[in-house]
């Protein structure tokens, strides 16, 4: 039996639209925490960091995408993600990311300023929330 309700969502970033269509339940990486968002949902308007945003759709199937932070604007019949970046969770490049993640690190390590800790901080911060994204899809298809 298809659910009578769904709620529009859209999620674009500097790079253009990455999706848009009907759902029944989206999920977002909030800055205060994590949020599960339904058809009818309270306007609210946050900050996202880095993360996974799921989008279930009408049919059953669920998308999987990684937004480098943003934020998110909820209606009671629309979701807007207006991520910094946003990718579907199937073009996120595995070695680009530890090689990213790697380099990061290395930078911590070697602690050159405040301003290039927290550049290194926020990197590592984008690098890990993007493996594992891959780490969960890997798991779901495996």
């Amino acid at each position: 039996m298809a659910p009578t309700h769904t709620i529009k969502v859209d999620i674009v970033s500097a790079e253009g639209e990455i999706f848009s269509g009907d759902a029944t339940m989206v999920f977002a990486p909030g800055t205060e925490g994590d949020l599960g968002i339904t058809p009818r949902h309270a306007p609210l308007l946050t900050l996202l960091k880095a993360g996974e945003v799921r989008v279930q759709t009408a049919d059953g199937a669920e998308q999987v995408f990684y937004v480098g932070g943003g934020a998110l604007e909820i209606q009671p019949n629309l979701v807007t993600v207006l991520a910094d970046t946003a990718l579907r969770a199937k073009d996120i490049d595995e070695a680009a990311a530890l090689a990213a993640k790697q380099r990061a690190e290395e930078a911590l390590k070697d602690r050159a300023g405040a301003i290039d800790i927290a550049a290194a901080q926020a990197e590592l911060a984008r690098v890990v929330a993007q493996l594992k994204i891959l780490e969960r899809l890997r798991k779901i298809r495996g």
